[in-house]
């Protein structure tokens, strides 16, 4: 009786792996690479990341152009952008775009990169499957640098002196 439990034991262990095996190879060219990946590297390497899901974190910039259900919003992470095609839902926490006055939200998006997409055009792009807000955008401080606002001062105080002397002069002129 106990050597019928091990043998059925090993049977079920093989039929397990027997399996899981084809299924896992299955999966393997189905690879997530789970750190953000750069847009360089995406560029690059585009031929190795084609249809595969990546993870890429950038800032938000520029406008969010609605198409329907969907969105493209470019993301770009100091060196290159890409473009995101991503469900409007997904887009709807969005508060800052980044533009010439505004820093705007960085975001981390992980989705399936296309080297050449078929749907676009063959554009570049990531269709995004989730979006994660890492860090919020802001309206950078505008403020004037001492060394300006001094210089400022003293042209102003320059300018009122030639006024009061140009004055003096006009009314010496005129007695």
């Amino acid at each position: 009786m106990v050597k019928l439990k091990v043998k059925k034991q090993k049977e079920n262990r093989f039929k397990l792996w027997f399996m899981v095996l084809p299924f896992t190879f299955c999966l393997l060219p189905c690879l997530c690479y789970s750190q953000p990946v750069s847009s360089s590297e995406l560029i690059n390497n585009a031929e190795q990341y084609d249809g595969k899901t990546v993870v890429y974190a950038g800032e938000v910039i520029g406008e969010v152009m609605a198409r329907g259900k969907f969105a493209w919003v470019n993301l770009s992470d100091g060196k290159n952008s890409i473009g995101i095609w991503a469900e409007r839902e997904l887009l709807k926490e969005l508060v800052y775009r980044g533009g010439y006055k505004v820093r705007g939200d960085w975001l981390e998006v992980t989705g399936i990169f296309h080297r050449a997409c078929l749907y676009h055009g063959g554009d570049l792009d990531i269709h995004a499957q989730a979006l994660t807000r890492i860090s919020s955008g802001r309206a950078p401080a505008e403020f004037m640098s001492t060394s300006k606002r001094n210089f400022a001062l003293a042209l102003s105080g320059i300018l009122f002196l030639v006024f009061i002397l140009t004055q003096v002069i006009l009314r010496h002129k005129n007695a």
